[in-house]
């Protein structure tokens, strides 16, 4: 499909449009509100403000935004379309790349934004806001259309972003594709996402773009011991895409972690999103620096109206991999967050009633390739509380994935292929994932692709690009001026 471009430059000087760096204020509800309720915080710009915002991109020359994101998403056409007041168009360059883009407009952590060229002279063009703004000022009821039927059956394993992605990968392809996810509801991982930040009627609404693709998700079965991946293939399936994800949360490993008054940040998120009734104390302890900490403490303080939330983190603040953007919200909501220091054991009789932590200093780097905290000796101290939320990081369940998938394990705890196109030890079998959502569903393009060349080889064709996915002529392509992709699929661990 041909990617819609940016107005036609003439040779010679090019005088670019004049650089606001001025943001259009983004509407969104206060803290002293946001607090005590789940209700959205980001809201929409009004018709006139998106215009305006969208009016401040300079259409650089080589789309600086369009490098920076995972899924190649050509947001300078979107916002030049915005600017001219062609909504549907937006809309439909928008969806174009991003089946998820009700999500994304809500949660991505717009890596597009940082690379901004704006940005060097005050605020970045608001990129995730404005996808958001095409996609309700444009008619985004589109439904994908199928290629021409390859009669193939494709198994994608794990209905998260990565699964999606790939399953809408292969079946604008042509392919028969069925997701296989272990869970009552798909989403993966974005399901504990807080409802402040996104809901899953927007993934539903996604989702309903897919009513024409031989793509079917079969939720409540898990592959493993009882289904064996390799039984797939057996079954009929010619290659499959593992995109499991990290659905177990790792443990502190100390003293105390068993009492009653300590949840799985995991557990509790999603019990939230599900409406099953939590109760905290008065008293809450977040460990933890990542992104699903940043969602705890932030879910901690609106189940615990007017509870003291800490959050304990055993690096720097400058060492924490958590979104600035949450970690400011954080703060606006009274979250105290302490530094450098680390869990040594919880105590209390019959329930949590304290926690205690120790001082850790800096010392050389680590793997991660930032410098390791070591324990300062004789520095415990004890915080009470009443209530321990453990966001440590998460890990894969790999139970009945045996070593002849010769999976690699990436810091961030989810398994994918050795090789270059993402396969594993397994013929025909293809894994993957990623840090968030954005780079999980980047993910799931990679293994489609590899998957699609595979097959294609074995009928001795040569690999296609994507196909127009609303059923246009024309295969995809990055936009005018796009030189590399800017990938970096490894987090970075707590």
């Amino acid at each position: 499909m041909a990617a819609s471009s940016a107005p036609a430059r003439t040779p010679g000087k090019v005088v670019p449009p004049r650089l606001n760096p001025v943001r259009v204020p983004v509407p969104e509800q206060q803290p002293e509100e946001r607090v005590h309720n789940f209700g959205e915080i980001v809201r929409s710009y009004s018709l006139e403000d998106a215009v305006l915002e969208a009016k401040r991109c300079i259409q650089c020359r080589r789309p600086w935004c369009v490098e920076a994101c995972p899924i190649n998403q050509d947001c300078r056409e979107y916002i030049r379309l915005l600017a001219e007041r062609d909504f549907d168009g937006a809309a439909r360059v928008t969806l174009r790349e991003d089946p998820l883009a009700n999500v994304l407009c809500k949660v991505c952590y717009h890596y597009c934004e940082d690379a901004c060229v704006v940005k060097k002279k005050g605020v970045p063009i608001a990129i995730r806001e404005l996808k958001r703004s095409s996609l309700e000022l444009g008619n985004a009821d589109l439904t994908y259309v199928p290629g021409r039927p390859r009669n193939q059956r494709v198994a994608v394993v794990g209905g998260g972003p990565a699964g999606i992605m790939a399953a809408w990968e292969l079946g604008i392809r042509g392919y028969s594709v069925t997701v296989f996810e272990q869970e009552d509801i798909l989403g993966g991982l974005a399901m504990t996402i807080p409802k402040y930040r996104m809901t899953e009627a927007d993934l539903r609404k996604d989702l309903e773009r897919f009513r024409n693709l031989d793509v079917k998700f079969q939720t409540h079965t898990k592959v493993g011991v009882v289904f064996p991946p390799e039984k797939l293939l057996q079954e009929g399936y010619e290659a499959v895409f593992l995109s499991i994800g990290t659905s177990l949360h790792r443990t502190l490993g100390i003293p105390g972690e068993d009492l009653p008054g300590v949840f799985p940040a995991l557990k509790l998120l999603k019990d939230v999103n599900k409406g099953h009734p939590v109760t905290l104390g008065r008293r809450i302890v977040v460990i933890g620096g990542g992104d699903v900490a940043m969602d705890s403490v932030r879910s901690a303080v609106r189940l615990s109206p007017g509870g003291d939330v800490t959050l304990i983190y055993r690096r720097t603040e400058a060492e924490m991999p958590a979104d600035k953007e949450e970690v400011k919200g954080a703060r606006e909501e009274g979250i105290h967050f302490v530094f450098q220091k680390a869990p040594v054991r919880i105590i209390g009789n019959g329930h949590v009633e304290g926690i205690v932590l120790e001082s850790m200093e800096l010392g050389p780097p680590d793997s991660s390739g930032r410098r390791r905290p070591v324990p300062i000796p004789g520095s415990e101290e004890t915080i009470p509380c009443d209530t321990v939320i453990v966001a440590v990081g998460q890990r894969a369940d790999l139970t009945g994935y045996g070593s002849q998938f010769d999976l690699k394990i990436a810091p961030g705890g989810w398994p994918e292929g050795k090789g270059p196109d993402l396969a594993t030890g397994v013929e025909g079998v293809f894994a993957g994932g990623g840090k968030s959502v954005v780079y999980a569903m980047a993910a799931g393009t990679r293994g489609a692709e590899a998957i699609d060349a595979y097959l294609r080889k074995k009928r001795g064709e040569a690999p296609q690009p994507r196909p127009d996915p609303f059923g246009g002529t024309t295969p995809f392509q990055l936009p005018a001026g796009y030189t590399r992709a800017n990938l970096n699929p490894n987090p970075v661990s707590g």
